[in-house]
């Protein structure tokens, strides 16, 4: 029988770009997992990404997740299945369109092949309480003294 996993991600960054976190909550049962990371310089999107990523790969086995964000950027991707069609054109918008964060997109893709899956949006900065304490996590991410540089940003 798979696990039921309910996940709450949130990703900040302190000037898009600039020093960036992401934070995120499993939680299965009675037991909660808390989890978050920060980059020296990143942007907002990179980490809502890293975010769901790094929730999805802490599970070792194959659950039942729905996972909840405020960020639309994720969420639409995936409910609108537009994560498919970049992969099909081999991880581009089309023709000379470069997708923004592909390697997050492609990481994220395989971190939630094995799971299934339900993708939820919740209005961010407004009251709920497991999403208001991802963004804690977020925020408090971005101020370390010694955050590792982002190797995937790509200043535009």
């Amino acid at each position: 029988m798979k696990h039921n996993v309910t996940i709450y991600t949130d990703g900040s960054s302190r000037g898009n770009p600039g020093p960036g976190g992401y934070g995120a909550i499993l939680i299965s049962g009675d037991r909660k997992k808390e989890l978050c990371g920060g980059y020296l310089r990143t942007t907002n999107n990179r980490m809502e990404l890293m975010g769901a990523i790094v929730a999805l790969e802490a599970l070792k086995k194959p659950c039942e997740v729905e996972l909840i964000s405020d960020s639309k950027y994720v969420i639409d991707a995936m409910r609108k299945g537009w994560i498919h069609g970049w992969k099909k054109k081999s991880w581009s918008r089309g023709p000379n369109k470069p997708l923004k964060n592909a390697e997050l997109w492609q990481r994220l893709d395989k971190a939630q092949a094995q799971h299934k899956m339900t993708w939820s949006w919740v209005k961010g900065h407004a009251g709920n309480p497991m999403n208001e304490r991802c963004d804690e996590l977020a925020y408090g991410s971005t101020e370390g003294k010694d955050l590792p540089e982002d190797v995937g940003f790509v200043s535009e």
